[in-house]
């Protein structure tokens, strides 16, 4: 089974596309749209499960209509509607410059306070205002940490964890 911190969020299913079992892709960047795999894990209640690709024709610099491998027809194609959408980690660490690493490429990761004690692992990225959250969970607590460059003191990818020195108070409540 793959573990979250190991792959990497990169975009979402859509809608079907025709009656052959075609669904749109959605892609958060166009290096993700261009890469050339052979699967991708879309998330099945709650779980990432591999679907092989047996035809991708690019869109857009970010939209594809992909046909995967026992998807026959449109209904089957219309239970993985807006699925969310991922490739391993090692896939596209590669193809990403620094200024181009999202905070979502840290879901998954474990963080823990600047003394080593864990706060919980990043299950999603909230970027809907401009102060960006990791939405940290801890035996079902979920918990909500700026995402900023300020508070980390440290990466480990090999571990999949970020050492973070936060504000006095910040968790309390």
């Amino acid at each position: 089974m793959i573990h979250e911190k190991d792959i990497v969020p990169v975009g979402r299913t859509r809608k079907p596309y025709g009656i052959r079992g075609e669904i749109m892709l959605l892609f958060h960047k166009p290096v993700y749209a261009d890469l050339d795999v052979d699967f991708y894990f879309l998330e099945m209640d709650g779980i990432p499960v591999p679907f092989f690709v047996e035809e991708f024709t690019g869109m857009t610099d970010t939209t594809a209509r992909v046909k995967f491998m026992d998807v026959e027809d449109e209904i089957k194609a219309s239970r993985l509607v807006n699925k969310r959408v991922w490739l391993q980690r090692e896939m596209v660490k590669p193809l990403l410059g620094q200024e181009e690493i999202g905070w979502d490429y840290f879901i998954g990761f474990e963080v823990e306070d600047q003394h080593g004690v864990l706060l919980g692992t990043i299950r999603e990225v909230d970027d809907a205002t401009i102060n960006v959250l990791f939405v940290v969970v801890l035996d079902e607590d979920e918990r909500l940490i700026p995402a900023t460059e300020d508070f980390i003191l440290s990466v480990d990818e090999k571990k999949g964890t970020i050492k973070m020195n936060l504000p006095e108070g910040l968790l309390d409540g």
